[in-house]
């Protein structure tokens, strides 16, 4: 097993599950290695504040998360990016400039469809959005570009937490960042 750092990028639309599946993941993780997570939300209070929700705005969000993901993944932390990033071209930027920096970056999807988000959306974002009153909403007013091909797949709407967390964890395993399961 190496102790390289690595990136999880775990993006999707708000209420997806981000976030809940990067605490899981840091709780199964933290016992074997370092790991931090940069949640998208409290990124933008302390990293991103000032930024809004213009396409150009949205793209620096994920440059700058990238940066400091790519700092700390070289010093061999695992860090787990929760950020929506919705726009494809962003994340392969963030991914290349981890290959630059010879950081492994895995691309996790969080998919649900919009009516499992709106059902679930206990801030009434989607509800404020679908009513104009919340402009630039992502998969609503916004764009949301799904990942091509991400190196890993959770369906939030209709599998456990769990599910998702042992095909991120079985993903870092084939990448050498985690021990075998024991027999």
């Amino acid at each position: 097993m190496n102790r390289r750092g690595f990136i999880l990028w775990l993006t999707g639309m708000s209420g997806a599950g981000k976030s809940t599946l990067s605490r899981a993941l840091r709780e199964r993780l933290s016992p074997e290695r370092a790991v931090e997570v940069l949640d998208g939300d409290e990124v933008r209070t302390w990293l991103t504040r000032g930024l809004g929700f213009s396409r150009e705005d949205r793209e620096e969000n994920a440059r700058r998360i990238g940066h400091v993901a790519r700092l700390l993944a070289r010093h061999g932390v695992g860090v787990i990016v929760a950020a929506i990033s919705p726009y494809q071209r962003s994340r392969a930027e963030v991914r290349a400039l981890a290959a630059e920096a010879q950081v492994d970056f895995v691309e996790v999807y969080i998919e649900a469809p919009l009516d499992a988000l709106i059902t679930r959306d206990v801030k009434g974002l989607y509800k404020k959005a679908l009513a104009g009153e919340l402009p630039h909403f992502t998969g609503v007013s916004d764009p949301y570009e799904a990942p091509e091909s991400p190196d890993v797949t959770v369906r939030s709407a209709t599998e456990p937490v769990e599910a998702g967390v042992e095909r991120v964890l079985d993903a870092l395993r084939a990448r050498g960042h985690l021990s075998p399961r024991a027999a």
